[in-house]
């Protein structure tokens, strides 16, 4: 069984390598998308590797969120 401090040691070890793949997965969207006439990401300023520029309060927050409450409740 896991204990809390070997969760939160998971956490930390994986949370940059994930947000780093996230980040460059979502600028391939965009990059492809624009290639291909969908302007929609480099209008939104999303053809950027800040990773804050990828978060959307609905999909990235709220989303999760009420996800992880409604089915741990």
């Amino acid at each position: 069984m896991l204990d809390l401090s070997s969760i939160l040691r998971q956490l930390a070890v994986s949370a940059l390598p994930v947000l780093i793949a996230i980040t460059f997965h979502e600028v391939s969207h965009g990059f492809v998308a624009n290639k291909l006439g969908d302007p929609t990401a480099r209008l939104m300023g999303r053809l950027t590797l800040n990773p804050l520029a990828h978060i959307d309060p609905v999909g990235t927050i709220i989303l999760p969120f009420m996800l992880l409450i409604v089915t741990n409740g």
